[in-house]
């Protein structure tokens, strides 16, 4: 909950909620002002007439900018509660993605964000409220204190009216919201496995599945919207007849000579100004849905994104050594090609992403080179370790922005990596935009490679990145590995990459039950039973 409202108290800093601020400020000042500047002229000085005029064209205009910078400050707010998250999303890593699905990251970072972005215009819109409320109630203690008590008994009511409103929608919000979450994260996971559906002719199954959330979503639009309606019909009920009251007290008033007709018009429209206070329930409702969806936002935050030290890349072969690092203890000599291998869940990603830096142990520490990997800065790890995966997200415009991101030679990383055949054949070749190349999963995981191979000046870490390439052009990478000579850990189900490597990492339930060369560890029938 800290979180949540520390993100609240941040969005509502952004600069245009000064502006909105401001502008809603003025507007609810003139529109304070105006009825007693009509009761003057009513009451036979004409020369509040042009003072009257002066303050509804300032009226016009502050509601103007104020319509303006909601939208305006609301799109920006958004823009930087999106920002914030996906930045601490993607600092954190795969990390996230173990706790959260794709589904639920994409509705947080979502609808969630733009629910969050409106906070500004639900509590300034909300407080401008007050203005007049208050000013009203100050105006006719001025003009008649019975009057002034009847607004005041009016308005007490509303704030509980309110407050059950605030209560009872942040409730039902946050249900709202997960139920959002679980509808997409099904959606996503059906959309992943769109051929798998279509092969196993299961597309009506799957479609029962994805909406099988709809009617917890429409019991808790349902509860969202009877919430609404009650404190509507309440509000409804409060206003009418408090107006009706102040109207007839005022009417005594006026009958015993104790009000003029100019201060019984102020009066009944102040009242009006005064339960306005009731038209704050869409208010009242928007900022409980924003706080719920900013609990959600914020949860992300809960997740240690990775730190970064400020020491160089250190002088080395690229020497790894996991020292009791989440259970694993082993040295890696640098210069070397080890295979990692195992049974599926023993613990062969997790060792990638320990070598990688794509997390940290929760016990113990890896070392590059005699430096834990946690004190050597983000540039020093960009230039020094190279990783790739089965599944290689290509990020740029061209295919050579996917390839030279990892910096280096991307020609020759490409040429190492088998992608430049390929690539060359492309219509613009290595300019070719990446949304106008229908690439192969083979095709994927070459430029993924050449991205790696390019970054990759101390070590290289492959998770199982060669898994989609035909026999040729995997004999061709394998090749090319034995004969680079910078450090290289090699996740593999294969038998002959296993035979090909210097030395083979044999973890089983995330501990390394072997460690030597394949001939040797051969003889084990455990160990052959891991590649059948």
């Amino acid at each position: 909950m800290r979180a949540a409202d520390a993100l609240v108290r941040q969005t509502l800093r952004q600069p245009w909620t000064v502006v909105l601020a401001l502008s809603s400020l003025l507007s609810a000042a003139a529109v304070l002002a105006l009825p007693a500047l009509i009761g003057e002229a009513v009451d036979g000085d004409t020369s509040w007439l042009a003072l009257t005029a002066a303050t509804a064209a300032v009226l016009v205009a502050c509601d103007a900018l104020a319509a303006w910078s909601s939208g305006a400050g609301a799109a920006r707010a958004t823009a930087w509660v999106r920002r914030r998250a996906v930045r601490h999303v993607l600092e954190v890593g795969p990390a996230m993605t173990r706790r959260h699905t794709e589904g639920d990251l994409v509705t947080r970072i979502g609808v969630n964000a733009e629910e969050v972005g409106r906070v500004p215009d639900s509590v300034i819109t909300g407080l401008s409220l007050l203005v007049p409320s208050a000013g009203a109630l100050v105006m006719l203690v001025l003009i008649d204190f019975w009057l002034a008590l009847a607004l005041l008994a009016g308005l007490a009511v509303i704030a509980l009216v309110l407050r059950a409103l605030l209560r009872v929608t942040a409730r039902v919000s946050g249900d709202y919201q997960e139920a959002q979450a679980e509808l997409a994260g099904r959606l996503l996971d059906a959309l992943a496995g769109a051929r798998t559906i279509a092969a196993a002719r299961t597309a009506d199954r799957e479609t029962e599945r994805v909406l099988g959330v709809l009617p917890a979503l429409r019991e808790h639009a349902l509860a969202l919207w009877r919430a609404n309606a009650d404190a509507g019909m309440r509000a409804g009920l409060v206003v009418p007849l408090l107006e009706i009251a102040v109207l007839c007290v005022g009417g005594l008033r006026l009958a015993s000579g104790d009000l003029s007709v100019g201060e019984l018009y102020a009066a009944a429209r102040y009242v009006v100004l005064g339960s306005a206070l009731g038209s704050g329930l869409g208010q009242v409702a928007g900022l409980a849905r924003a706080r719920a969806a900013a609990v959600r936002v914020a949860a992300l935050s809960t997740e240690p994104s990775l730190r970064y030290g400020t020491r160089p890349l250190p002088t080395g072969p690229g020497t790894l050594e996991f020292r009791e690092a989440d259970g694993l203890d082993l040295v890696i000599p640098g210069g070397e090609l080890v295979a990692v291998v195992g049974r599926s869940g023993a613990g062969k990603s997790h060792l990638a992403a320990l070598a990688g830096r794509l997390a940290d142990p929760e016990h113990g520490e890896v070392r590059l080179d005699g430096v834990p990997l946690p004190r050597l800065s983000r540039e020093a790890l960009r230039r020094g370790i190279g990783v790739a995966w089965e599944r290689p997200a290509l990020v740029g415009s061209t295919v050579l922005d996917t390839v030279a991101l990892g910096g280096g030679e991307p020609f020759t990383a490409a040429r190492k990596a088998c992608a430049d055949g390929f690539v060359e054949r492309l219509p613009e070749g290595y300019r070719t935009p990446l949304a106008q190349v229908p690439l192969s999963g083979g095709e994927r995981q070459r430029l993924g490679l050449a991205r790696a191979f390019a970054q990759a000046r101390r070590v290289l870490v492959l998770d199982d990145a060669t898994s989609s390439l035909d026999l040729l052009t995997e004999r061709r990478v394998a090749e090319t590995l034995a004969s680079e000579r910078r450090t290289r850990v090699v996740v593999t189900h294969r038998v002959a990459t296993a035979a090909s490597a210097d030395w083979v990492v044999w973890l089983e339930g995330g501990r390394v039950r072997g460690y030597d060369r394949h001939e040797a560890l051969w003889y084990d029938p455990a160990y052959r039973s891991v590649f059948g």
